[in-house]
This record gives structure tokens, sequence and C-alpha cells, in this order.
């Protein structure tokens, strides 16, 4: 690759993170007539509920956890850049439960438009993540692609009884969420020049952590289902919970987590594609309180990049847990909401 001069990682991709995935609606269209995996009495988990990984039975003790999860840049430091995405790919392993064993990168990049020491430090950001997990970058893919593009694809294993889906919340159940939201709201301030370093700082300590806490979290029985909470926004990924578990998810808006200029960001319009497409996606299968404003919603659908894990657990095992992962140093870890008997929907209250 030759070189080239500097340029912003960012002006070169027309979206960024999570923000990049086809809207909920498009995706159940393109998947609406795809097999549900045949006949694979080994395939555990499949395309069937949205779930975060494809799950094989592996000798009917042991499964195998397979993910994979790319996108265009939210930043322009190519070293972060790499570790966003290493990071936000690994999260669906710790989803399901599940322990990564190993990573294949993804990548695509505009030849003649980003330098080779640029490419090294996407690399380079990315393996020192899958370092952090303990897992190697054992091989991989590139191409010439118009816009640059970079994630993982990631195998892990996991004791059959310790798989943890989206889609087996109970009625009773506790929610927890491991993260705190606005992402997406930060990204679109940072496109823009908009965000402070203060807030930049703070958006990739929480984007680059990883979510190994759900490895642990799925060897307590009293966790019932798990999913980690992207793209989708925090509705989003609620509502594939409440569909998949048969059961209606009520959060409580003024219990969520919000990075600490997410409210302020997003009342002076700092708002992604993504979240109108979300809420237009799924909005009919939510209901909020009567004169919820706009910028409250854009919140409840701001696509999130390596977000935090959504949790379903016995209420009485709640406290415990949510003390074990704010000491596990996930501090802005909140109970966010319950599960209720009711259609698969997801109710916002006050």
């Amino acid at each position: 690759m030759l070189d080239v001069p500097a340029v912003r990682l960012t002006s070169l991709a027309h979206g960024g993170g999570c923000g990049c995935k086809l809207a909920p609606s498009v995706l159940q269209d393109l998947l609406a007539g795809q097999a549900q995996g045949g006949p694979f009495e080994r395939l555990l988990v499949g395309t069937e509920t949205g779930d975060d990984a494809a799950v094989w039975d592996l000798d009917g003790g042991t499964a195998i956890i397979a993910t994979t999860d790319f996108f265009m840049p939210m930043v322009d430091d190519p070293d972060h850049f790499g570790r966003i995405a290493a990071t936000n790919a690994i999260s669906d392993i710790y989803a399901m439960g599940g322990t990564p064993l190993m990573a294949l990168a993804i990548l695509g990049m505009p030849l003649g438009k980003i330098d080779t020491a640029t490419v090294r430090a996407i690399l380079g950001g990315g393996a020192a993540i899958c370092a952090q997990a303990g897992i190697p970058v054992a091989g991989g893919h590139s191409i010439d692609c118009p816009e640059p593009v970079y994630g993982l694809a990631v195998i892990g294993s996991a004791p059959r009884g310790r798989i943890r889906r989206n889609s087996t919340a109970r009625p009773g159940d506790a929610l927890i969420l491991t993260k705190a939201l606005g992402v997406g709201v930060y990204s679109a301030a940072f496109k823009k020049e908009a965000l402070g370093k203060a807030a930049y700082d703070e958006m990739l300590a929480s984007v680059t952590k990883l979510n190994r806490i759900g490895t642990e979290l799925a060897q307590d029985e009293a966790v019932h289902a798990i999913t980690d909470v992207t793209g989708f926004g925090i509705l989003g990924h609620s509502l594939e919970m409440a569909r998949g578990s048969g059961a209606t998810l009520r959060l409580s808006r003024a219990a969520l987590p919000w990075l600490s200029e997410a409210e302020h960001l997003v009342q002076q319009g700092f708002v992604t594609g993504a979240s109108h497409r979300n809420w237009a996606s799924y909005g009919h299968e939510v209901d909020l309180p009567e004169g919820t404003p706009d910028w409250q919603r854009h919140l409840l659908t701001d696509p999130q990049t390596s977000g935090g894990l959504l949790v379903a657990c016995a209420p009485e095992a709640a406290d415990r847990l949510l003390a074990a992962i704010h000491a596990a140093g996930y501090r802005a870890a909140a109970r966010i909401g319950t599960v209720e008997a009711g259609p698969g929907r997801v109710v916002v209250e006050g």
C-alpha cells in the first residue's frame, strides 16, 4: 500500500460504529425467507431470535460459539478504532456466557486514501484488545474497499448449560444494564467536531471495556437471559428479548444510566440517522410515556457501539448481582426495569 497524506478516518465513511447496522425492519425482511437452521440438530442457536452469536453443540457438553462484527470508523485515531471494533466483536461471545478462544481479522481499506502506518495502527489496536481478552488474532482477510472497515470473527466456547440467550427471560425477572448509554450521540457530536476531550475519553473508556462479566454472570443460575446492547439501541435490544421470551419488558426511563453529556448533546441536535431508522422500524411495538419529547426518544433509540449487557435475572438475586457487576468495574451498571407476563413488547415508564 502506498503512503498517502493523513486524513480523518471518519471523513471516509458515511456512518460509523454500530450506527452502520441495517435497520431492524430491513434485517427482518432480509431474513424472512431464510432457513432457520434446517435439520442441524446440534445447532443450538441460529437466527431464530436475533441472538448475539451462533452456538453449536460440539460433544453434548461443550458448546462452540461463533460471531462476526465489523463496521466503519466512529473515531479518527486508528488505534482507538481498532480497539473499539475488537471490543465490540468479542462482546457477542461474552453475551452468550462464553469464553473467547481466537479471532480472525476482517479488513477493508480504500487503497490510496489511507497510509500503511494507519492501517497497521488499526490492526494493532484490535490485537491489543484481543490480548486483553487472552486470545490471538489467528488470521483474517483483507480487501480493497471504498470505505474503511474493520472488525473480527470470533470463536468462543462454554459448557452447554452455561449458554445464555436473549430469549429466556422470565416474568418477574429484574433487568440490569452494565454500561451507560449515549454512545451514538457522542459519536454524532464527534463527527461534527463538537465533542470535548473529557467526553471523548469517557466514551473511549466505555467502548473499549470488555464485557467479560458476561462469562461470570452465566455461571449463576439466577441469571436467565443476557444480550448486548448495540446498534438497535436499548429499546431495540429490549424488544428482541421481549419477543423471544414472549413477555413484556418494562423499563424505567429514570433508572437508565447515561454518559455524562448525552442529554445535553442530544438536546443540541446531535442524533444519528440510525436513531431515526430504529424508531421507524420498531416504534409500533414500544409504549412511551405520554408527552415524551423527541430528544428523550432519540436517546432510547440511540445506537450503541460496544454497549453494555442487558441481563434478566431472578429478582431476589438482582442486588447481589449488581454489587458484583459494580465490583468488577462496571460502575455505571444499574437496575433498569422488570419482565412481566404479556405480549412481546417494551413499555417505558417515566
